[in-house]
């Protein structure tokens, strides 16, 4: 599907994804069966669960609920990345931006549905 006619957070949330998968492959090997999974995986997973939102209907809530959760295990791992010196600042400082934009884009489709997150 072309970006244009997807919605905001599927376009972010994919650019994201590219971006860390990137990254993530330069990873000391060692690292690239621990932390750089663990980003991967949260970060296919929250994908999954806004992909999942757009088709769940009575699940909808639950299932962004879930995706609110997923981000911040994404946060806090991207966090740990840069903690262990697998990220730059400058590296960080462009996923945490993504991170709150996916945030602010995830909250607003919450409250449309008025689901306190």
């Amino acid at each position: 599907m072309p970006a244009q006619t997807q919605s905001p957070i599927f376009v972010k949330s994919h650019q994201l994804l590219v971006w860390l998968l990137q990254h993530t492959a330069k990873f000391p090997k060692s690292e690239r069966f621990r932390l750089a999974k663990r980003v991967e995986d949260s970060a296919f997973r929250f994908y999954d669960l806004i992909a999942r939102a757009t088709k769940s209907g009575d699940q909808r809530r639950s299932t962004l609920l879930e995706a609110d959760l997923e981000l911040d295990r994404l946060r806090l791992n991207v966090r740990l990345c840069v903690e262990l010196k697998l990220l730059t600042s400058a590296q960080y400082e462009y996923a945490a931006a993504a991170l709150v934009e996916i945030g602010k884009l995830l909250g607003g489709w919450i409250k449309t549905l008025g689901v306190a997150a």
